[in-house]
């Protein structure tokens, strides 16, 4: 029996669901939506409704420093399981974590650097870094950002 390798898109949602149940099953809260893209090997995810009831009573409390801490700590302890859960389905090591939440808003961004590009059955779908430009004519040479 031939195992297929999963596409960007559908290893891309898989991580978006899986995220969803961490979160649930840890936090007690499952954000409305996970949107998570594969760039070359990097992964931004997105949340939507990603502040625990917790959280935004403590806002709603006028205590934005408390729910900021408390943010922290829950970012800080769910970390571990987070990046265990990526290599899990991405098939790569995870090199660094970032991540950041506003507590205005409810959405969350975590950045991730991945050891190598994952493997997907379509390779090209996935955005590279662009390529660095050679201007030979005057010896310059320039990255294109």
């Amino acid at each position: 029996m031939k195992i297929s390798i999963p596409t960007r898109g559908q290893r891309e949602r898989e991580l978006s669901q899986r995220i969803q149940g961490l979160y649930a099953n840890q936090l007690g809260h499952r954000p409305t939506k996970v949107t998570c893209q594969l760039f070359d090997d990097s992964l931004a995810i997105v949340m939507e409704n990603s502040i625990t009831p917790t959280e935004q009573l403590l806002l709603d409390q006028g205590q934005e420093e408390l729910a900021e801490q408390v943010r922290s700590g829950l970012d800080d302890a769910i970390e571990p399981k987070l990046k265990a859960l990526i290599e899990e389905v991405l098939e790569v090591k995870v090199l660094d974590l970032m991540g950041d939440a506003t507590l205005e808003t409810g959405r969350s961004g975590i950045v991730i650097v991945l050891s190598k590009t994952p493997e997907v059955r379509n390779p090209d779908a996935i955005p590279k870094a662009k390529p660095k430009v050679s201007n030979e004519k005057n010896g310059n040479h320039s990255s294109m950002e």
